[in-house]
């Protein structure tokens, strides 16, 4: 007999507080199960077993049972190689010079599963000659894949990304299995842990020179995931790494972080080191053609000018205040409407005449920058972008706004560069990704670009009416759904 929905409610309640796990909506049924089975192996009814669950807290071995059954363990050795170039080529230079020595270096793996990610970053520090001893903490809640991890036998399956030398040097065969080298087991040390919980001795301050916690923060309540956020930042020194899944960010979450970019990924250092060496990192590989913004079939400018279909005025025309942070005394709405009738000049008049410090509030700065590129003042729009961002490296209209400017004066790949970091700070934001993939196709990069279309497409529905109105470049939302429909049809994918 399933579980009573009001007992499968209280489970998930109780799962979310000792956990922290934010189970959503749809894995009611997973949670019905479980519920179900654990109630059958103790012998209760479901109600009395989340009862005894709650009463007898976080740290009863129950709990363990339970985490294994929700809990998603899937990795392998050398997941997300670009991340892991960007540890060795980045991260870890930039910690060996801060630190005394290689001894001194501290990283953590949170949410370890079976190992194959702190394992890997032990490969890696070996590789490029670090022997610093047992500096690897692996952490998991989920106390069978820390068992696994501590017999370092893996199938080939695990080892599918493995570089073949890497993976002749440090594995044994042993029947099916690859044995890990106990050289390399020696430098990872497992433990049992909770991030949704304070954990002192886990979380000592100003600790660890980097932290992996990849895919893990993203099963979190808001709420939770700000605690872990806190715990995390407090334990990295000053100047020290923290590198997140690819699906997850600290929009939103905290300040506390630059946001840096190399070798095809983005990854955040704690604020309060030495200003990083600004070397070439680059965030996108060599691009393979040589393309004019403004080629014959059209680039991003030429495509938001000639659109057939424009905004009209809008009766009441929204703000562009998404994130709240001009005075509330502040209204560019009669700019906004300017703009959405493509009265470029008038808006800007407009815009000057507002008061002075109304004219500098950070919206009415990006409005400006937006106005300054229809009107052909890419090199001005530019230079108020970078003022923008040396207050905020976190604004993602800029990031865009730089993007087009970019791409208006030739230079694709910056243009690639602004709009992927734009993507990253804000994944809801459907312009970069459209701008993207309208270069991309251009360019002749038919799978990037229909990536990138395909995902444009599927923003657009839910996209801000304040934020189509200001980088719309006098589309609707639905002439920028045609848009993605169309280039998605020139490329044989889905219209």
């Amino acid at each position: 007999m399933a579980p009573d929905p009001a007992d499968v409610e209280a489970f998930r309640g109780a799962v979310e507080r000792a956990l922290g796990l934010e189970l959503a909506e749809v894995r009611t049924g997973e949670l019905s199960e479980t519920l179900g089975r654990r109630a059958r192996a103790r012998g209760l009814a479901p109600g009395a077993y989340v009862r005894d669950l709650v009463a007898r807290g976080a740290a009863h071995p129950e709990w363990r049972e339970v985490t294994q059954e929700l809990t998603i363990c899937e990795t392998y050795f050398f997941r997300h190689a670009e991340q892991l170039r960007a540890f060795v080529g980045v991260a870890l230079p930039e910690r060996l010079r801060a630190r005394a020595g290689p001894r001194d270096l501290r990283i953590l793996s949170a949410g370890c599963a079976s190992g194959e990610e702190p394992y890997t970053l032990a490969i890696l520090l070996r590789e490029h000659g670090v022997d610093a001893g047992p500096a690897i903490r692996g952490v998991d809640l989920n106390r069978a894949m820390l068992e696994r991890a501590r017999r370092a036998r893996y199938s080939a399956w695990a080892l599918r990304e493995a570089p073949e030398a890497m993976r002749r040097r440090w594995f044994a065969e042993e029947g099916r299995d690859a044995v890990l080298d106990p050289s390399i087991r020696a430098m990872v040390s497992f433990e049992e842990r909770n991030l949704a919980a304070e954990e002192p001795s886990l979380w000592a301050p100003e600790l660890y020179d980097v932290i992996f916690c990849r895919n893990v923060l993203m099963y979190f309540s808001p709420e939770r995931a700000r605690e872990a956020l806190a715990r995390i930042t407090a334990s990295l020194a000053p100047g020290a790494y923290l590198f997140l899944g690819h699906a997850e960010s600290l929009r939103g979450l905290t300040d506390d972080y630059l946001l840096r970019s190399a070798f095809g990924t983005f990854f955040y250092q704690r604020r309060g080191g030495a200003e990083p060496e600004r070397r070439a990192e680059a965030l996108l590989p060599p691009l393979p053609w040589r393309a004019s913004p403004l080629a014959a079939d059209g680039g991003w400018f030429e495509a938001i000018r000639g659109a057939s279909e424009r905004i009209q005025a809008l009766s009441d025309p929204p703000g562009v205040t998404a994130r709240g942070d001009a005075p509330a005394e502040l209204d560019l709405r009669p700019v906004v409407a300017l703009l959405e009738r493509e009265r470029y000049a008038e808006a800007l008049d407009a815009l000057d005449a507002l008061a002075p410090e109304a004219a500098h509030g950070p919206d009415a700065r990006l409005l400006r920058a937006v106005l300054l590129t229809h009107v052909g003042r890419p090199a001005e729009a530019e230079a108020l972008c970078r003022e923008i961002l040396a207050l905020d490296e976190r604004g993602a209209g800029a990031r865009h706004v730089m993007a087009l400017c970019r791409e208006h004066v030739g230079d694709l790949r910056g243009a690639m560069e602004h709009d992927l970091v734009a993507a990253h700070l804000d994944p809801t934001f459907a312009m970069p990704r459209l701008h993207l993939g309208l270069m991309g196709r251009r360019a002749g990069e038919r799978s990037a670009a229909a990536r990138d279309l395909e995902q444009a497409l599927g923003l657009l529905a839910r996209e801000d009416d304040g934020r189509l109105a200001l980088f719309g470049g006098g589309f609707t939302r639905d002439g920028l759904i045609a848009l993605c429909r169309s280039e998605l049809a020139r490329l044989g994918g889905a219209a």
